[in-house]
This record gives structure tokens, C-alpha cells and sequence, in this order.
């Protein structure tokens, strides 16, 4: 245990001289600046001042700043006051999102803590409110107004004392050493080695985007992006009469995959419960990956770009099986952009995936999807708009031979065109995470049972009537049973949804499409047209085809036949398997905890200034996967510590103080004594070998945990299972847990969360496992659910616009 939680601790790397002047630690890369030449420093702060991602009357007035500087003001960007973008909050019982300036009452702490708008809490009646099912004493809830800001942190100069933004001077507290560490600012910095008095530290002293692991996808789409940056800037420079240096070309681009783990799906259970006799799969097994995109802009790699995708290989159940489902984030410059988008596609046909789904749903107002607070003059594209640069995209890739089709998914489920024989069922359409459909036909399945049980009057636009078996039979149905009966209906409710807005549930076919069916073909034969260009069934098809009289055969209902001739499928790999490892970060796990991750610790994109300062964390917490996402408390004063920084003691694994109490009170009345960490061990552990074993360290911890909660031997040899245990009594007897400053309950809760996450078990023993799973499923449910309904509210707007204009 001890080792364990000694690894949650951060290093930071010490260099063995003696004591700076300050009589403060000189730890390396306490600040990034430390890295770059003089010249790089001075285009970093004259970057500061530009203020890019800002509008033009606030860059224009914080430009003006600078002729008024005062000792009050961040010497590196002459502004005095920065706030920070509040995190938005959402209320626990209904989601929505509380508005600045209003009123709400709050209640727990971290992931713990809920929050209730003014008109939940008035609903609930009686002396509890309820928060994911459990009741909590209104007297527990403290009553807050959404108005507090947080002003951006700052450093002071060991060298000259004079004060900086920690933005600004792209400062690490986590390296800091509980305020312990020598702190030179860039204007010092810049003298010293200009003095000869230092020189900079090697690119290697600290991690960056290139140092992050390797794999074959982003080896494959790195590649090509550089290929065709150079045949495009090749290009432009003959028709410019220029040469090939003379032309500017995005630059010092990388691409790493930072997450790749396997996930399981599961089918919602009013869905289910419509197919339970046709034996559709309870779960989908999947690998979720995360590519991100980063650039070396004045010295710093900042992230500009996230890709979440979900892979449905050769081995899942119809009818994932061989589907992609990719959602994209921050926009970037559309040449760029649009390579890696087809440099994954190409990725996925090679290794023998048959479509991609894409929603080309833009990011609500207000709301972020992967990187956090955009930049004021950043537009948000109306879904027109993006829906045609994504299908600009997917032309480029259908002239490189990488999709055989594009096509929406209402025009390829809902629809019975031409020669198509498919049935039309929900059973059919791709299930993938976070859909618009899947939550959408969640919904009108209980409205369809609440119609149906009587307590709900029709509604306008619902059937009134049961589907009539002419419709089953016209629909492809061949089972005029009631479930059937109720499949017809949902799709017959989700087309009607969907059909508005269909365009924008873009499907992508890597590989051909048979006419009949409507299966992608990978194996076999494709039997081809003589005659008709767009023709082309499968061997199944075929065979049916064969059987049929002669005026149902191809083309149907006319008198000359057409000849099929086979082209055999050769090129499609039997097996999907991914062949690069397994990639774990808790901080990409989902969308959502990423977001959690930035919406915590501030690390916001909104100005190129913070967009440097927070990839420069991002990177530190890739490379520190076992550091926790958030500082830890002091059991004596209870205010946080800088991660892994302040006084430990040896015997017992869970006690911490910060350095100001053990100054103050020499230990604090512990009877065991109190080490200084990070040890000088760890300070020089910042190589991939002692990454590696950090992680090892978390996977045995999360070993133990599962035996833990499942051994029931008083004696067991198990290292550490009684202490586990006993946090786990600790746990249930403790009054003041981590909502109320508990530090044992805080550690055990971040445990407890690292294994959920992970936790693929339907029946896991791990205690709170399962609570864990579905608060996580709940969230990313309410998430969906604002999703959704933005999206109708869209759409609502848009027929009004139509309406009105044609009026």
C-alpha cells in the first residue's frame, strides 16, 4: 500500500548542486521557458501580448494595458486581473444547466458533489431531494449563487521578485515541490544566459508530444500528412513561380494515439426488450481510441486537435460488426484537417473495417466537446456548413479510391428504393455510444408503452392506429407479431424524426454495398451488371436471385434480362484485429473525463496563451499517467497540496501535510516521522522506464482491490489485502468521508474511480463498482440528453425559418 501510494505521487527531476542563492530547490523544468533560446523567450512574451484567440476590442484593450503597467501588473503580459472560464454545472436531477448569476443548492465535493436548480428544489417535496435515486436532508445543502470567479495563479521571481502570470510564464506548480522549487522568470532567464551564466536545458529534460509512445496508426497518419503537405506545397509553389522554400507549409506537426482501450456497449433496455426474441446482442464489444494533433507554436506543442473513435472489429455482433464510429473536436486548417480525417479512414480500410458513421452535429452554444473554452472569434458552423466540409472531405477520399459510397443512414435503414430487398428494422442500424438514435428510440419506446397502457393520450403526429399487416409486408416483415409490430413503429417514429435533419447522419462505405441486401461485401464474390453501372449483389443475393422467376429477376418488371458476371473479393482481411497495444489514460477515457480534467485545472483554449499553458499540462499528465488529476489535501489544515509535494510520513500510507503546517508545527503531533518527498529517487524518474513502472505499480493496486473485495480469509498472504480491507470498514464507519475532508476516504474514492472506469464486469465485487458505473453512465446520459434536445430545438428553428420565408 505504502508503494502504491508513493507512486501516485509526482517526480520532478533535481539537478545534484549545490543550493541556489535563494536557498530553494533548482529543479529542471519548473517552467518551459527554461527550454527555449533567448530569442524564443522574447517571441514567446511578444506572442503574450497579441492576444490571439481574443476579439478585437478585448485584444485592443489589454494591448493598451501595456503603456500603464504598474508593479501590480504580470510583468511578461502587462495585465493585472485574468479570470478564469467558470466550469459549467449542471443540475443532478434534471441536467440542465444552471445560468451564470442564478441561484442553486450544492452538496458533496469532486465527483461526489451534486447540484439542484432552484426549481428541482422546489419540486421536492418534505425535508429530502433526491440525487441519482439516493435521498439527501435539504439542511445538508449549502445555497450558492453562480457568480464566483477565479483569478488566474501567480509566481513570483526568485532572481528580481518580480510577479508573473503562471500562464504567462508557462509555469508547472506541479513541479513546484510544495512552493520549495527556484523560480527564474523569462526577463532573468534571458540575462543569465545571455551572461553565460546558464545555458538551456536540452529538449529531453522535459517530455513532449514526439516522447509520447508510437503506434501504427499514427505512424500510418502522420505519414501521409506529411506526403501530402509536401505535394501541396510542391504544388503551390510552381504556381506561385516560387520555389519550394519560399512557400510557408504547417509545420513541426505530430500525432499520437494517447488512449486505446477495449469497451463494452451496452443495449439500452427498452431496445432490448423489443428484440428479445431474435436473439440481438445485450452488449457490443468495441476498442475506443483517442488521436490527438499537436503543433510547435513559439516554442510550445499545443494540442489543436481530438479525435474520439470507437471501433466495432470483425469479431462484434451484427450490426456493428466491421463499423467506425468517429467524432472529431477543435477545428484546424481544413487542408490538415481533412488528411488525418482520410488518413484514418484509409487506416480503417486497410485493416478491413466496411463503413464509417459520422453525425455532423456542430458543438452546442456554450459547450465544449473535447477541448476546453474555445476562443471567442472562433465560429461555430451551423450543421449545413459542416456537413459540407465534411462531405468535401470524404470527395477527396472517394477520388483516392479509400470510400466506395457516401450515403445517409436514413436513406440506407429507412428506405425501400429500387431493387432493395432489405428489411427495414431497427435491429439493423449501427448501435453505436453517445448516438443521436439509440437515445431518440429510448424515448419513444416509452412513449409507445406509455400509449399503449392507456395513461397517455395520443399525441399529434403518433400513429393512432397498430401498424396493419399490409405495412409489415410492404416494410420487408415477414413476423406479424406484436414486437414486430412495434419495431415497424419505431422506425416509422424514428424516420420521422430523423428524416428533417438526415443529411447529417453521414454514412461512409469503405467497401461496396450489395444492391439487395444492403451488406457491405467483404468475402466471396460481387456479382456485377453487364449493363447497369450501380448493380452488384453478393454470392447469398445471388443465389436468391438464381431461384426467382424470371420478372422478378434483375432488372425487375422488365422483359430483357441482364447478365451478372463475378468479380472475386480478395483485398479485405478476414480478421480487424488491432495490432497496435493497449494505450490506458484515465484522463482520455471519455470525452467527458477529459473535459473534467481541463474544466478542473483550468486548462483552457480559449487564447493561444492558455492553449500553450494547458497542452504543457496535458503533455505532463500523459507522460505522469499515475499522478493524480488533482492536488491532495493536508490531514492538518485540510487545504490542498501541490501534487505529490509536502511531508509524508513512512509508516502510515495515507497521511500528508503541507509544508507550511510542518514548519509551523514541527510534524504536527504525529507519532511517526515525516519525510520530505519527492525523495531524490523519484526526482530523477522522469524516463519511460520508471513511467512504466509507475503504471505497473497502479495496475497491482487495482489488483488488490478486486482480491480485496472478494478474498474472506482473516489470515491472507496477499500483500496488503488487510490493509485494503480496512479502508473498505473505514469506508463504512467513516462520518466525515471525502465530501466532508476525509483524506483516507478522498484516496480510496480515487481508487475506487480509476477501477470503474476501467471496470468491464457486470457483477464486480469492488465495493461502490457498480454506483460508480452508472453515476459515469448518468452523466454521459444527461450529456447526450442535452445533445439531443438542442439538436430538435435546431431544427425546430430551422422549419420556422423555412415557414416564415415561404409565407
Amino acid at each position: 500500500m505504502e508503494k502504491v501510494s508513493e507512486s501516485l505521487k509526482e517526480e520532478s527531476l533535481v539537478e545534484s548542486k549545490p543550493p541556489p542563492k535563494s536557498g530553494k530547490a533548482e529543479i529542471k523544468g519548473v517552467s518551459l521557458t527554461e527550454l527555449f533560446t533567448p530569442e524564443q523567450v522574447r517571441e514567446h512574451i511578444r506572442g503574450l501580448r497579441q492576444w490571439v484567440g481574443q476579439s478585437k476590442a478585448k485584444a485592443e484593450k489589454n494591448q493598451a494595458m501595456e503603456h500603464s503597467m504598474s508593479e501590480n501588473s504580470c510583468q511578461l503580459c502587462a495585465v493585472e486581473k485574468l479570470t478564469f472560464e467558470p466550469p459549467p454545472i449542471y443540475c443532478t436531477p434534471c441536467g440542465a444547466r444552471i445560468k451564470r448569476n442564478a441561484m442553486y443548492y450544492t452538496v458533496g465535493a469532486g465527483d461526489t458533489r451534486h447540484y439542484f436548480c432552484i426549481p428541482c428544489y422546489n419540486e421536492s417535496r418534505g425535508d429530502t431531494i433526491l440525487a441519482e435515486g439516493t435521498p439527501i436532508p435539504k439542511a445538508r445543502l449549502e445555497k450558492k449563487k453562480n457568480d464566483e470567479e477565479t483569478e488566474e495563479w501567480w509566481v513570483q521571481c526568485d532572481k528580481c521578485e518580480a510577479w508573473q502570470h503562471q500562464i504567462c510564464a508557462l509555469f508547472n506548480g506541479r513541479r513546484n515541490d510544495g512552493g520549495q522549487a527556484e523560480y527564474t522568470c523569462p526577463y532573468c532567464y534571458i540575462a543569465e544566459v545571455e551572461q553565460s551564466k546558464r545555458k538551456p536545458l536540452p529538449q529531453s529534460a522535459v517530455l513532449g508530444a514526439k516522447d509520447l509512445p508510437k503506434t501504427i496508426l499514427s505512424d500510418h497518419i502522420e505519414q501521409r500528412l506529411f506526403k501530402k503537405l509536401k505535394q501541396e506545397r510542391t504544388e503551390r509553389a510552381r504556381a506561385q513561380g516560387k520555389s519550394f522554400d519560399e512557400v510557408p507549409t504547417a509545420e513541426s506537426l505530430v500525432i499520437r494515439v494517447v488512449s486505446s482501450v477495449d469497451k463494452k456497449l451496452e443495449v439500452k433496455p427498452r431496445f432490448l426488450e423489443i428484440f428479445r426474441e431474435d436473439s440481438y446482442p445485450t452488449e457490443f464489444a468495441y476498442k475506443s481510441k483517442v488521436v490527438l494533433l499537436f503543433q510547435k507554436i513559439e516554442g510550445v506543442e499545443v494540442c489543436l486537435f481530438g479525435m474520439y473513435v470507437q471501433e466495432f472489429g470483425s469479431e462484434c455482433a451484427f450490426p456493428n460488426q466491421r463499423r467506425v464510429r468517429s467524432y472529431y473536436g477543435e477545428a484546424l486548417r481544413t487542408f490538415v484537417y481533412h488528411e488525418i480525417l482520410i488518413g484514418y479512414l484509409e487506416y480503417c480500410k486497410l485493416r478491413g473495417f466496411t463503413s464509417c458513421y459520422i453525425w455532423a452535429c456542430p458543438p452546442l452554444k456554450g459547450e465544449d466537446y473535447i477541448l476546453y473554452c474555445h476562443p471567442e472569434i472562433q465560429k461555430t458552423p451551423k450543421s449545413d456548413k459542416l456537413r459540407e466540409w465534411y462531405l468535401a472531405m470524404l470527395k477527396k477520399a472517394s477520388k483516392e479510391g479509400i470510400v466506395a459510397e457516401t450515403i445517409n443512414l436514413y436513406d440506407h435503414f429507412f428506405m425501400q428504393t429500387g431493387e432493395c430487398r432489405a428489411k427495414v428494422t431497427a435491429a439493423r442500424l449501427p448501435y453505436f455510444d453517445g448516438d443521436y438514435w439509440p437515445g431518440a428510440a429510448e424515448d419513444l419506446i416509452y412513449q409507445m408503452s406509455q400509449e399503449e397502457d392507456g395513461r397517455k393520450g395520443n399525441k399529434k403526429g403518433m400513429l393512432k392506429k397498430t401498424i396493419t399487416k399490409r405495412a409489415l409486408k410492404a416494410s420487408g416483415q415477414t413476423d406479424l407479431s406484436g414486437n414486430a409490430s412495434k419495431d415497424l413503429l419505431l422506425m416509422h417514429k424514428l424516420g420521422e424524426t430523423i428524416h428533417p435533419m438526415k443529411e447529417d447522419f453521414i454514412m461512409v462505405h469503405l467497401q461496396p454495398s450489395c444492391t439487395h441486401c444492403c451488406m457491405l461485401m467483404v468475402s466471396g464474390n460481387r456479382w456485377l451488371c453487364s449493363q447497369c453501372k450501380y448493380f452488384q449483389i453478393c454470392d447469398k443475393c445471388y443465389e436468391a436471385e438464381q431461384r426467382r422467376e424470371d420478372r422478378e429477376r434483375h432488372p425487375a418488371n422488365f422483359r430483357d434480362k441482364h447478365a451478372l458476371y463475378p468479380v472475386e473479393i480478395t483485398d479485405i482481411p478476414a480478421d480487424t484485429r488491432d495490432k497496435d497495444e493497449i494505450l490506458e489514460s484515465e484522463f482520455f477515457d471519455t470525452r467527458q473525463a477529459f473535459l473534467s480534467l481541463c474544466q478542473g485545472n483550468h486548462y483552457q483554449y480559449d487564447t493561444l496563451r492558455r492553449a500553450k499553458h494547458s497542452s504543457m499540462m496535458v503533455l505532463y499528465h500523459l507522460h505522469n499517467p499515475t499522478a493524480p488529476a488533482f492536488v491532495t489535501t493536508c490531514n492538518a489544515c485540510h487545504l490542498d497540496i501541490e501534487t505529490g509535494q509536502g511531508w509524508r510520513c513512512e509508516v502510515c500510507p495515507d497521511y500528508d501535510v503541507c509544508n507550511s503546517c510542518y514548519s509551523r508545527d514541527g510534524g504536527v503531533n504525529h507519532p511517526h516521522k515525516l519525510t520530505n518527498h519527492p525523495s531524490l529517487a523519484d526526482q530523477n524518474a522522469q524516463n519511460k522506464e520508471a513511467r512504466q513502472l509507475r503504471v505497473l505499480q497502479l495496475r497491482k493496486m487495482l489488483e488488490l482491490l478486486v482480491h480485496a473485495s472478494q478474498c474472506r480469509s482473516a489470515n491472507c498472504q496477499y500483500p496488503n489485502c488487510r490493509k485494503v480491507k480496512g479502508l473498505f470498514r473505514h469506508g463504512i464507519q467513516c462520518k466525515v468521508r471525502a465530501s466532508g475532508g476525509c483524506v483516507l476516504c478522498k484516496k480510496m474514492w480515487y481508487l475506487l474511480q480509476l477501477h470503474a472506469r476501467a471496470c468491464k464486469e457486470s457483477q464486480c465485487h469492488v465495493p461502490r463498482c457498480s454506483d460508480l458505473k452508472e453515476h459515469l453512465r448518468r452523466l454521459q446520459q444527461q450529456s447526450d440528453s442535452r445533445r439531443r434536445a438542442a439538436v430538435m430545438e435546431m431544427m425546430r428553428q430551422r422549419a420556422a425559418e423555412v415557414a416564415g420565408g415561404s409565407g
